[in-house]
């Protein structure tokens, strides 16, 4: 019992604290409500709780096989996130204006998170922690990737719903292109160490 409370506990703080999945969430929240953006919340949950069933069943294990496969998503996991700054800052007063008419949908939800660098590191971390080898091993693996498919939902969902409760103090163009502007850079900012670390490899 106290092994689930410790998993609990620990995807609840890799869920609910700041990073690019959620600034994503709160931005789309924000300017296109709670509905629209249930896909991307959808997938956000999905797509993690499979990586993080892939990387118990070795996936991560490539990385250290292939080095430069690891760098090499990494760098186009950086790259996107810029971009996806670039839209979020971009992004008009009013939706139907906006550069990005529509929030990411559920699949790019999900395969975000194969270049998304949190999502690594939670996923390689919480199977390292909280697995043995074994006959239980798979179990563990399942068990790990259900309480996090469980926890996410309400956890990013928080920002979802906080995105959408500032949509009405953002009626004013200007407002909502500051806010904008705002969750870009807290974005650049989520991947500031992944650039650093990738410009300090030889």
């Amino acid at each position: 019992m106290d092994y689930l409370y410790a998993v609990v506990l620990f995807a609840i703080s890799a869920s609910v604290t700041p990073g690019p999945n959620n600034i994503m969430v709160m931005s789309a929240g924000a300017n296109f409500g709670v509905r629209r953006s249930l896909p991307l919340l959808m997938g956000i949950c999905v797509g993690f709780t499979l990586m993080l069933l892939l990387v118990g069943l070795g996936f991560g294990r490539l990385f250290t096989l292939f080095p430069e496969l690891h760098f090499f998503i990494k760098c186009a996991g950086t790259l996107y996130l810029l971009y996806l700054a670039w839209l979020i800052a971009r992004s008009a007063g009013e939706v139907t204006g906006s550069t990005q008419a529509r929030p990411l949908g559920f699949f790019k939800g999900a395969l975000f998170q194969w270049v998304n660098a949190k999502a690594w590191v939670v996923a390689t971390g919480a199977i390292a922690a909280f697995t043995s080898t074994g006959a239980d091993f798979h179990q563990q693996n399942l068990a790990i990737a259900l309480i996090f498919f469980i926890v996410s939902f309400p956890c990013v969902g928080l920002w979802l719903l906080c995105g959408a409760l500032l949509k009405r103090w953002l009626a004013d163009d200007l407002a909502r292109r500051r806010f904008n502007q705002t969750m870009a850079a807290l974005l650049v900012l989520s991947v500031v160490p992944v650039i650093q670390e990738i410009l300090s490899q030889p």
